[in-house]
């Protein structure tokens, strides 16, 4: 009787732990053939299954509607009603150009075109001016974040280098996957609140 007890006592372990589990695959968005065909040119990338898109209890406490960006964590949240939020795997800005803060989107872009700051040029001057496209560092979309008016200059944008989510690696921006950037902007409007932390 010992023995069937042992056997019992890890299943119901384990039951337990998954009944607590409130992590739920989100399905990919609907493309546009144009998206379908830029995606499929950018390179293809091993994918760490910690930064895939879920939804979950919501860790944030922000209000719903709210994006709130864990650095640390190399996650971004979208909190939803009822307590949840999606959970997306991002990039971040590598140690010297990582910033903190509140911001708004104050505007969205379909594979926006890229015209990197006048410091990033002085940092690399091997970088250009590029039309929206594969290729372009920003990706599938681009959100546009301002502060009280001022642009930041900087975005939560897709990427053309997808085997770096989940690094710090960029020049402040916030980079997700293509099809996560896709997800993303299709869900949140201009004027949402964003905090990254």
């Amino acid at each position: 009787m010992n023995i069937g007890g042992l056997r019992i006592v890890p299943i119901i372990v384990c039951a337990g732990l998954l009944a607590g589990c409130t992590f739920k695959a989100v399905p990919d968005p609907t493309l546009s053939a144009r998206d379908a065909e830029f995606m499929a040119l950018v390179p293809d990338a091993e994918f760490d299954p910690h930064f895939a898109r879920y939804e979950m209890s919501d860790p944030t406490h922000e209000p719903p509607g709210t994006i709130v960006v864990e650095t640390k964590e190399r996650q971004l949240y979208l909190v939803q009603p009822g307590g949840k939020a999606l959970r997306y795997g991002v990039s971040v800005g590598d140690e010297a150009y990582g910033w903190t803060g509140k911001a708004i989107v104050d505007r969205k872009a379909e594979w926006p075109a890229w015209n990197p700051p006048a410091e990033m040029i002085k940092r690399w001057p091997h970088v250009h001016a590029m039309q929206g496209g594969p290729m372009n560092p920003l990706g599938a979309r681009a959100l546009y974040l301002t502060d009280h008016g001022r642009d930041t200059l900087y975005r939560i944008h897709g990427t053309n280098e997808p085997e770096k989510i989940g690094q710090a690696v960029s020049s402040g921006c916030i980079r997700m996957r293509n099809i996560d950037v896709v997800d993303l902007y299709n869900r949140v409007p201009v004027g949402a609140s964003v905090i990254v932390r």
